[in-house]
């Protein structure tokens, strides 16, 4: 089923020039106002929102309200294999408690007194913070760089722009960043990028399950591990691209719609003609 589009032109990987241009630009002029002036919760929350209005924005631009509608349908999409289900509710907190343990963090005291105050947190994390970025990184960059490449490297290509995204978080006074190593934490992102991938791919460009698995990246509850959880976490994607190597590292075999994937409105002929540009 065709769905109304906007523009007459679909969107291409041309598009994804423009969106990191409106995700950094956006993003990092915040930041310089939040590190040379003064810290904002707005101002903030903007900069943090910026790929995901960004990318809302663009498929706004493409495709009109419509679009808005079939992009938002993917939240829909949950069906994956169940270990992939039981890598993002256990496997990962088991990496980040058994980086706690090497770090020396595990017994340290929760976090929330009174302890009823970690539901407000764990709303903020689900609808307010780093989650909304994945409307951007995984809802349209990621599709549209596998057009191009195989899901291996379109997933790292993204981490590394990904992480030089949160270069400026570093320099904000007050955020946790102050306390970590920006080359584990760096190297972390990438993974995460890569590990991410093939879980996106496998529920068909679930935006849910990569705004679950973002929010478990930053989930409250979970004690500080840096910088051993980035190390298991690299360990991890090495180990995920082996066993997954077929299609890892097969061009084409990624997600490649930016709408639901029954809806989309990009010819088949025009992805295959971009990917063996």
């Amino acid at each position: 089923m065709n769905i109304n589009m906007r523009k007459s032109t679909p969107m291409t990987t041309k598009t994804l020039g423009m969106f990191l241009a409106l995700s950094f630009g956006l993003t990092w002029s915040l930041a310089a106002v939040l590190i040379f002036v003064s810290f904002s919760t707005p101002v903030f929350l903007l900069a943090v929102w910026a790929p995901g209005i960004a990318g809302i924005f663009l498929v706004w631009r493409h495709y009109g309200r419509q679009g808005l509608k079939s992009f938002f349908r993917r939240f829909t999409l949950w069906r994956m294999p169940l270990a992939w289900w039981l890598y993002l509710l256990v496997g990962f907190p088991a990496i980040v408690y058994l980086g706690a343990v090497l770090n020396g963090t595990i017994g340290d005291p929760f976090p929330f007194s009174p302890w009823y105050e970690v539901f407000p947190a764990l709303l903020m994390s689900l609808f307010l913070l780093g989650t909304n970025e994945e409307f951007g990184w995984r809802g349209l960059a990621l599709p549209l760089l596998q057009r191009k490449f195989s899901p291996f490297w379109a997933g790292l290509i993204l981490g590394i722009i990904w992480a030089a995204w949160h270069v400026p978080a570093f320099f904000i006074s007050g955020l946790q960043y102050e306390a970590w190593s920006a080359v584990p934490y760096f190297g972390g992102v990438i993974a995460l990028s890569v590990i991410l991938t093939p879980l996106f791919n496998s529920a068909r460009g679930s935006l849910l399950i990569a705004y679950l698995y973002h929010f478990q990246m930053m989930n409250p509850i979970f004690p500080d591990a840096q910088p051993w959880d980035s190390l298991f976490v690299a360990l991890t994607a090495v180990i995920i691209v082996v066993l997954n190597r077929h299609t890892m590292f097969k061009k084409g075999s990624g997600v490649t719609d930016v709408l639901m994937p029954e809806e989309a409105a990009v010819p088949k002929q025009l992805i295959q003609m971009e990917a063996s540009a």
